[in-house]
């Protein structure tokens, strides 16, 4: 009887650790944050599940190869607009980020309510940081706490979660990457 509730508990345990390592691989990062900010590995496991359930309900998809290159053309057209008007880091990543995520499937969402990039980090759980530091910086700067630089950073944070998103590289080609 011994043996057999050993058996069980080692095969649970098994499975706890393939099922942890399963979410630490498919969130990244995001798996860490998650726990640091609910304060509980299982807390956090839950919220991602959660989050795992959501994103399957959606109708999420790769980006044709023609609407890839024209959102790769609007990003580099920003680009150059930064230069002369580096306020514009505040609105026009987020509005290309939305408008990627509904061409890929996602729920369409007000351009006045805050990206919910906790489901993001499903699809793109490493630019989903690099939005989240985009994001502060651009705060502080509006706050006068950044500098111009700092305005410069928070666009290559935005463009590693558009990149992500898009999924090219900038000669133009699609990368058919596999996601995890």
């Amino acid at each position: 009887m011994t043996l057999l509730i050993i058996a069980i508990l080692a095969a649970f345990w098994s499975l706890r650790l393939r099922h942890k390592e399963r979410l630490r691989r498919r969130f990244g990062p995001e798996y860490d944050r998650a726990a640091r900010e609910l304060g509980n590995i299982y807390r956090a496991e839950a919220e991602l599940e959660a989050r795992l359930r959501r994103f399957e309900g959606l109708h999420v998809h790769s980006l044709s190869s023609q609407d890839a290159t024209r959102f790769a053309d609007a990003w580099c057209e920003f680009q150059r607009r930064f230069i002369d008007d580096p306020e514009r880091v505040a609105t026009d990543p987020d509005r290309l980020i939305r408008d990627v995520m509904q061409s890929r499937g996602w729920p369409k969402a007000s351009i006045a309510q805050p990206l919910d990039v906790n489901d993001l980090s499903v699809d793109c759980p490493y630019g989903v940081s690099h939005y989240r530091a985009a994001k502060t910086i651009v705060g502080m700067y509006e706050r006068g706490e950044a500098s111009y630089d700092d305005l410069r950073q928070a666009v290559v944070h935005y463009r590693a979660l558009f990149d992500d998103l898009l999924d090219i590289d900038w000669s133009g080609l699609v990368m058919n990457a596999a996601r995890g």
